[in-house]
């Protein structure tokens, strides 16, 4: 807990405008990711929360004698995390349902609906997430009559883990039959697919044809929505995040941001990346970026999709999936409407990302870019490729090249490589999760979790990247530790390189002069602690602007 220490408090009366004004932190270290002044033991900043000086104790303490001051002690600083991908509405979304993460199978899932169906009301539907069948003994998708069972009446619809699948149970898909039209036969939605057997609904439905389902679950009233961006943001800044890029936002999601940054109540950073998939993209090239006077919330681009994900076998692939002969997963997006989405995004002048995971996704993410900005690709575009899960060794070059960034998430390695091998191959896993790959060829890594596909924790994305490992310690090494990033590589990919990604570098990333004062304290040094120590770091307090937005108790 910090030592608040207020100094010459009579100064303080006689000069308020200096001593209330400017607020001086010490600590035994200061890691401020700036390559000009890499460590430093101290801190000012001013009113507006912008860093005045960064340096040495006796230096700083003397330069403002009347400042308040704030001794950290022993602790070591450094600047906010910067989550690269995330999903800031799902996330509050996630933490009012029921949590089926680490479900160890289909039992467990049951008991879990269960529990939490004696909180609902009559007729309510009952709607959870998390769930993975590759954890399973079975590992095969479930199906409807896994939950008629227990649930023959009441509507169930179950988010897969990675958000690119759905699992419905009858009474849902009875909903969906009476607003669309009959789930049997053999036709599918543009971009997704629907499991049967025999012609039968299996009540598995993956990527665009969620949607089906998605659009007769009741919509949260605005209550809820409020409070379900409340306990996202308190969740972020206890675990270390000052700031996000929400990927995909809605139009009404934006909305509810905007009154959090105008009633003072947005605890982070928000970088928008409208959903390009509805009318976002269109609100952007009508109403143009934006920017909070507060600094608090900024939309500068756009969330775009060429393919779905590796769990549920929709990730556009090359070659088929190993384990499923004649799939080459999905397109969630036609190639000739995905560029006409990327030639009117440029055309609006709004930062282009694209979520891709296959080599097919990402193959054709990158030839689009480099038809799309033909000359301008030396230019300072900044467009990205989300996950880049699985790309050809060829391609790789291409993210330098064209000025790509690399928008990664650590842990979808960690939690993937239990099953990712049987879904590629051995040969294609060269491509894989290639990090270091990346780094190497001169690619800026923007690192993320997708949340809540993931932990919203950035502490277990430093470890992921680093060890690349499950929390356990396996496997010994690493998986495929060619791969792995040192800590000073991860934490600049959650902070600097981040920012960077963002449009940020003028605000934040870095703890420098003129930069806002965003940073973490902790009771541990990142860059110093062995690595299988980077998940369990102790956050003391988490500082937005200079002003503490969450203090451990």
């Amino acid at each position: 807990m910090l030592r608040m220490m207020l100094t010459c408090l009579l100064c303080a009366v006689s000069a308020p405008s200096l001593a209330a004004e400017v607020q001086l932190l010490t600590a035994a270290r200061i890691h401020t990711s700036d390559p000009q002044r890499p460590q430093a033991e101290a801190m000012a900043w001013d009113a507006t929360g912008r860093v005045l000086d960064v340096g040495d104790a006796k230096t700083l303490i003397a330069r403002y004698p009347q400042a308040r001051r704030i001794d950290a002690g022993d602790a070591t600083v450094i600047p906010g995390l910067i989550d690269a991908h995330g999903h800031l509405m799902e996330l509050g979304y996630a933490l009012t349902r029921v949590d089926l993460v680490g479900s160890k199978d289909k039992a467990d899932v049951l008991a879990r609906l269960q529990a939490y169906e004696k909180t609902l009301a009559t007729g309510t539907w009952l709607l959870g997430g998390g769930w993975d069948q590759n954890d399973w003994p079975e590992r095969t998708f479930p199906t409807t009559a896994d939950l008629d069972r227990a649930f023959p009446d009441r509507p169930v619809w179950l988010d897969r883990i990675d958000g690119h699948a759905g699992w419905a149970n009858s009474a849902a898909m009875r909903a969906v039959e009476r607003k669309h039209k009959a789930l049997r036969g053999d036709w599918q939605p543009d971009g997704g697919r629907i499991l049967r057997q025999d012609g039968k609904a299996t009540g598995i439905f993956v990527d665009e044809a969620m949607e089906l389902v998605r659009a007769v679950v009741p919509p949260p009233d605005a209550v809820f929505r409020e409070r379900a961006l409340q306990r996202a943001l308190a969740l972020a800044a206890r675990n270390g995040l000052t700031g996000v890029h929400d990927m995909a936002t809605m139009r009404e999601d934006l909305a509810l941001y905007r009154r959090f940054a105008d009633d003072g109540r947005l605890t982070l950073r928000v970088d928008v990346y409208a959903d390009g998939r509805r009318d976002a993209l269109a609100d952007l090239c009508k109403d143009g970026l934006y920017r909070h006077s507060g600094g608090r919330l900024q939309v500068r681009g756009v969330k775009l999709y060429v393919d779905g994900a590796l769990g549920s076998r929709g990730a556009a692939l090359l070659d088929d999936y190993s384990d499923e002969p004649g799939n080459r997963g999905l397109l969630v997006t036609e190639p000739k409407a995905f560029e006409a989405a990327v030639r009117k995004a440029k055309d609006c002048g709004a930062q282009v990302a694209t979520h891709a995971i296959g080599d097919r996704g990402n193959l054709i993410a990158l030839d689009t870019y480099a038809r799309v900005l033909g000359d301008d690709k030396a230019s300072d575009h900044r467009w990205r490729i989300e996950h880049a899960q699985i790309v050809a060794l060829n391609d790789i070059p291409r993210f330098a090249q064209l000025g790509v960034i690399a928008s990664m998430q650590p842990t979808h390695a960690t939690s993937d490589m239990p099953w990712a091998g049987d879904r590629v191959g051995e040969a294609r896993l060269a491509g894989a999760y290639a990090w270091r790959r990346l780094l190497d060829s001169g690619t800026r890594l923007a690192l993320g979790s997708d949340f809540p596909v993931e932990s919203v924790d950035p502490r277990l994305g430093l470890y992921a990247a680093v060890t690349r490992q499950d929390r356990d310690g396996h496997p010994p090494g690493g998986w495929l530790p060619g791969q792995r990033l040192t800590a000073a590589e991860a934490l600049r990919g959650f902070t600097a390189d981040a920012a960077w990604a963002g449009r940020d570098e003028a605000e934040v990333g870095k703890l420098a002069p003129g930069l806002r004062a965003d940073f973490l304290v902790l009771a541990d040094d990142p860059l110093a602690v062995p690595a299988a120590q980077l998940d369990d770091l102790t956050i003391r307090s988490t500082w937005v602007d200079g002003k503490a937005v969450y203090e451990a108790k």
